[in-house]
């Protein structure tokens, strides 16, 4: 925690535990922390060492069809990966630290073959409910600095993306496929219209609320 890191992912991270004996290294990473509405998803994934995949980055730095593009590239050169999620009412139960260190070490633990450590994103390893159990190195901005980790941000945006498309069609007043639920002028005007629908986040609602109320 609080070392250096670089804006290119490099192979660093993964050939130092390689190195102490560790031989299925994954990349953990989640997507959908901020949002007002829809699930939060985490991506664990195995990589083969040193395996070409030019143009991955940190998924926010990264255009949504380039996402896509190297989705697809991840999905074909990895070992494994794998994505869980925390739907909107398990959120505002568990709030969404506790949210986020579950659906990290379901995803971990879904791995076939299963990883033996595994690189974090970020630098919580639990939660009031919840903990990493999976023997892990936490890495702050690790997807912008380990090859793996920058690799299971693409993998859980995209596949959060993917999910929001679909509640646009079941939800099309909201526009979720343009903001996939982050909070928008467009979204709030959406919410100022018709109200939460079934897959907003009440937690993430009360300041929006009280506001409202005034």
């Amino acid at each position: 925690m609080g070392k250096r890191f670089k804006s290119i992912p490099e192979w660093t991270w993964e050939e130092r535990a390689t190195a102490q004996g560790f031989h299925y290294i994954c990349g953990c990473d989640e997507a959908g922390a901020g949002p007002l509405a829809g699930p939060l998803y985490a991506a664990a994934v195995i990589l083969p060492p040193g395996v070409s995949l030019p143009g991955l980055k940190d998924s926010k730095q990264v255009t949504p069809k380039r996402r896509e593009i190297l989705f697809e590239q991840i999905k074909d050169a990895a070992l494994d990966w794998k994505v869980a999620s925390v739907p909107p009412e398990e959120i505002d139960k568990i709030n969404i630290l506790n949210a986020r260190i579950k659906a990290m070490q379901e995803a971990i633990d879904l791995l076939y073959p299963a990883a033996d450590y595994a690189l974090v994103d970020g630098n919580r390893n639990h939660g009031s409910l919840y903990a990493l159990t999976a023997r892990h190195e936490l890495v702050v901005r690790g997807d912008c600095s380990s090859m793996s980790i920058a690799a299971a941000s693409i993998v859980a945006k995209v596949a959060r993306d993917h999910y929001m498309i679909e509640m646009a069609e079941k939800y099309p007043q909201y526009h979720f496929e343009q903001h996939k639920g982050y909070g928008t002028k467009l979204h709030y005007a959406m919410l100022e219209e018709h109200g939460p629908s079934p897959i907003h986040r009440k937690s993430f609602l009360k300041k929006w609320e009280a506001r409202r109320s005034e």
